[in-house]
């Protein structure tokens, strides 16, 4: 990092901290700090942005599911992204009883599944359907599977999701589990690289997307809500439930911190900017201060308006 990169870094965080007209509380806005990177990203943009309205903020470490009693209890004020198929027990009750108030959906398109390189799909037609994965399993066979396909599934202390859909549906796939994160993305560079075979069990947003082009299988549709432990056999086979992103707040920041309230209620991130943001941080290896300093100077057109509207419902 250069030196005008860092001062103007360096000189954009210290403008959005000053304290300005526009706060209508004095009181230090507490922002959880979850467990990865893309709820780091959040969490920095709406704290700078806050910040630019005259908000202090804090951003004390929090257990992505031990995080719902503090803010339940106001120990903690606010979080950007809440992912729905990690709550636990206490979330879903202080929601019902009203401590936490759900402001929406973050705008993250959370998506949990097998993906595969696109030029697989002339190898094996009819994909994306994951019916068309058992007449061309062996196109995705390995030496140690074959004839069976070779699915990647998550670490073995990930659980053992794909595994068990691949035995409920009986489909000719061999699941092996990922040593880890690192040596899965190093298996679909490699495999991408070679144009070899390659089908994995994966999520987004994640940076990988924002650097290698993958096509997902699609399942058949769930009525409601998808129920991966039950029921699910060829031709009604629904894959994998998803998650949906929230944006929470204790109940009491609306009428404490009207303006920031308003503001996490219309600020709005997809999964296109969160992965290129992961790519700068997790691939780059660039620091998060300086990676979120540029998005806000870049994107101005974006959350001005978001700051608009918080003004406006400012006391």
């Amino acid at each position: 990092m250069n030196r005008l990169t860092t001062l103007a870094a360096a000189a954009l965080f210290a403008a959005a901290s000053t304290t300005g007209a526009w706060a209508d509380s004095d009181e230090t806005i507490q922002l959880p700090m979850n467990e990865w990177t893309g709820q780091h990203i959040s969490a920095r943009i709406l704290g700078t942005l806050l910040q630019k309205l005259g908000y202090t903020v804090e951003y004390p470490t929090a257990g992505a599911v031990p995080q719902f009693k503090a803010i339940a209890d106001g120990d903690l004020d606010m979080q950007p992204e809440v992912w729905t198929n990690n709550v636990g027990d206490v979330y879903p009750k202080a929601v019902e009883s009203g401590d936490i108030v759900v402001l929406g959906q973050l705008g993250l398109k959370p998506q949990e599944g097998w993906i595969y390189p696109p030029y697989m799909a002339d190898k094996c037609p009819g994909l994306p359907s994951y019916d068309a994965l058992y007449e061309c399993a062996q196109a995705f066979a390995a030496a140690d599977t074959f004839p069976k396909g070779r699915l990647i599934t998550y670490p073995a202390d990930w659980g053992t999701r794909s595994k068990d859909v691949v035995a409920m549906i009986e489909l000719p796939f061999e699941p092996v589990a990922g040593g880890s994160e690192g040596a899965m993305i190093a298996e679909l560079k490699s495999a991408a690289a070679a144009g070899d075979p390659i089908l994995m069990m994966f999520w987004q947003p994640h940076w990988i997307f924002a650097e290698l082009d993958f096509d997902w299988v699609a399942w058949d549709p769930a009525e409601g809500e998808c129920v991966e432990e039950e029921g699910q056999m060829r031709g009604s086979a629904c894959g994998f439930q998803q998650a949906s992103v929230d944006k929470i707040a204790n109940k009491d920041v609306a009428t404490k911190w009207p303006g920031a309230y308003k503001l996490l209620e219309v600020m709005s991130i997809d999964n296109t900017a969160q992965n290129a943001l992961m790519l700068e941080i997790d691939n780059k290896k660039r620091d998060l201060d300086e990676v979120i300093a540029e998005w806000i100077e870049a994107n101005e057109a974006t959350w001005s308006p978001w700051l608009d509207a918080a003004k406006a419902a400012m006391n």
